[in-house]
């Protein structure tokens, strides 16, 4: 699919519900994938399935997990009768980072590093095989860098000049309420770290849960200053 084209599907799918877009998504692409974490992706799971039974999903596993995300993953794969693929990181890559800077760097010197090797590589070696993913980004989880995210782009991150990724953002106008609406109505199961006061769940090491009324962003990568809290996963929100 060109640029102009997918412009084009953007146009069609701008303010569209998330149905619609996904709908879009799976019946232009074959070789596409949904990203699965947490409680946005496993809505897109559960209406996916409702379109199409061969959907595939993929997980980052980062060997740093929670026990809770680790049970969680395997719930929604029974629950949803589907293969989630893991994705692990490099095994000499990660070998060498923690022989030469152990467990919990990203204290010292930030998470950039370690979320490069645990979470952008092996994402990156997927996509290479993809002609798009599907992503469970919201506006509202970081007003510094998801504001301006369309329902359809370029994967300005992960295309090549040899090859063109296009990301597919179905839940970007939903508000957390209207995902936890969703998740309640229709009996989808999510993490219990949830019920524990976390919100957005990424590593045991790097998450935290918030206290009432506080973003959820707040507990990821909560001893580093500043609001442009991504992993790499998305790098492209980030404006240079």
């Amino acid at each position: 699919m060109t640029a102009h084209t997918i412009d084009t599907l953007q146009a069609e799918l701008a303010d569209k519900n998330p149905r619609t877009i996904l709908k879009s998504a799976l019946e232009h692409y074959d070789n596409i994938y949904i990203s699965f974490s947490g409680a946005e992706d496993v809505v897109l799971i559960d209406m996916a399935t409702k379109l199409r039974s061969d959907v595939k999903v993929f997980s980052l596993d980062t060997g740093r997990l929670h026990p809770e995300t680790y049970r969680y993953i395997e719930t929604v794969r029974k629950h949803y009768n589907i293969q989630i693929e893991l994705l692990s990181p490099d095994r000499d890559l990660l070998d060498n980072f923690v022989a030469n800077k152990g467990l919990f760097s990203f204290y010292e010197d930030g998470h950039q590093e370690c979320c490069g090797i645990r979470k952008v590589e092996p994402l990156k070696r997927k996509l290479a095989q993809l002609d798009a993913w599907i992503t469970g980004q919201r506006k509202d989880q970081s007003l510094d860098t998801r504001q301006d995210i369309p329902e359809v782009q370029v994967d300005s991150a992960f295309s090549t000049t040899e090859k063109t990724l296009v990301k597919f953002n179905p839940l970007i106008n939903w508000s957390s309420s209207q995902v936890w609406d969703y998740i309640e109505a229709h009996q989808v199961p999510y993490n219990p770290l949830h019920q524990q006061g976390f919100i957005s769940i990424g590593c045991e090491p790097c998450t935290r849960a918030v206290l009432p009324n506080q973003h959820e962003r707040v507990g990821r990568w909560w001893w580093e200053a500043g609001g442009k809290k991504e992993c790499g996963l998305h790098a492209g929100n980030i404006k240079k």
